[in-house]
């Protein structure tokens, strides 16, 4: 039988949608993992069609707005006041305005909220003042987020920093490690050799950079995957036009389950413009794939802190990207030994804090 009348028996979270990404994903593994806990899962999704909702867990209960635009999750208040559960859960910074608006409407009412750091905090690429703006954006966070969950220690004071936090508010969750899907299809991978890069099509990834490498590097016969899909879409292939690089990149859209392809790559490959801590160099560390990311986040470095596993370039060095993919494609290289991912239970973790939060409310 399961437990009842635990402080956080009720957890709600929500999203735009289902299309892709790994705050989406994450989300989801978290939700399964929190169902077959035995608790109660709402989770509150704009439009619940798309490439990750074969990934829905089972025990989850499902309310969908039937609109994907994030002005949807205006409704959260209405919702969450309708349904009253313990804790609410906003799952990365791109959702942390809704959850302002949530604490704003609800007041004392508001059920506690504990927001997860999903990106960068410092953001250089942005104009003067629109950094100064966000900076400012940063540091109200702690008027209507009871808790913040970095995914890493550097992450962590990066967060307790731009936010203003007290050590209390914060805590170092990881993210669940992906599992294979069972029955997912793998995707499509080229015959020989490939450099693999996982991730949304979008500006911030500045796949252009990696496209750019490839007729630069020592083995003309290694070619590229790009697994995702995004808006970046069209700019990308009109790239592959102007390079004629059309027989040696390949970008097939998402993959319900890309860990084949991060087992079978060469090397994977992350030219972000700043980043929070991505979860595919874990994977790819994991599963003994070397990897090259630029230094797009105070994370990366605890990722890859050995140049057994992998190598770290400047952000925008185009040359010092490929002097390290040629590196790591050099005939003979050996392949970097799996690292299995120690340290505390996700999924424990967060249960601990949402209880830990809705007996105080109570209290």
């Amino acid at each position: 039988m399961p437990q009842r009348n635990r402080p956080a028996d009720h957890i709600l979270s929500f999203a735009q949608t289902l299309n892709g990404g790994g705050v989406e994903r994450a989300l989801l593994r978290m939700a399964a993992g929190w169902a077959a806990a035995s608790r109660r899962v709402t989770l509150v999704i704009g439009k619940a069609s798309g490439a990750l909702a074969h990934e829905l867990p089972p025990g989850v209960a499902l309310h969908e707005l039937g609109d994907p635009r994030y002005r949807a999750l205006l409704g959260l208040p209405a919702l969450v006041r309708a349904l009253a559960p313990d804790v609410v859960f906003c799952p990365g910074n791109h959702y942390t305005a809704a959850a302002c608006w949530l604490r704003a409407r609800l007041d004392s009412d508001c059920p506690p909220i504990v927001g997860k750091v999903s990106n960068a905090l410092v953001r250089p690429d942005l104009p003067r003042g629109a950094g100064a703006g966000y900076r400012l954006w940063l540091r109200g966070h702690r008027r209507f987020l009871d808790a913040v969950v970095a995914m890493t220690p550097a992450m962590a004071r990066e967060a307790a920093d731009a936010m203003a936090l007290r050590p209390d508010q914060i805590r170092v969750i990881a993210n669940p490690p992906a599992l294979p899907i069972p029955g997912a299809a793998p995707p499509p991978m080229p015959p020989g050799r490939f450099i693999l890069g996982v991730g949304r099509l979008a500006p911030q990834k500045r796949w252009d950079r990696l496209i750019e490498a490839l007729p630069r590097l020592h083995d003309r016969g290694v070619t590229l995957l790009l697994l995702g899909e995004g808006e970046e879409r069209d700019a990308l292939a009109r790239l592959i036009d102007r390079t004629g690089l059309h027989d040696r990149v390949s970008m097939p859209g998402h993959a319900p389950d890309p860990l084949p392809a991060i087992a079978r790559a060469s090397a994977v490959v992350l030219t972000s413009e700043f980043e929070g801590v991505p979860g595919v160099l874990r994977e790819a560390i994991a599963l003994g794939t070397p990897v090259v990311a630029t230094d797009s986040s105070s994370a990366i470095p605890e990722l890859i802190d050995s140049p057994a596993i992998g190598t770290i370039v400047p952000v925008g060095d185009r040359a010092r990207l490929v002097g390290a993919l040629n590196h790591w494609l050099a005939p003979g290289r050996p392949r970097p030994e799996p690292r299995v991912e120690t340290g505390p239970d996700p999924i424990a973790a967060y249960l601990a804090l949402f209880d830990e939060l809705a007996a105080q409310r109570r209290r």
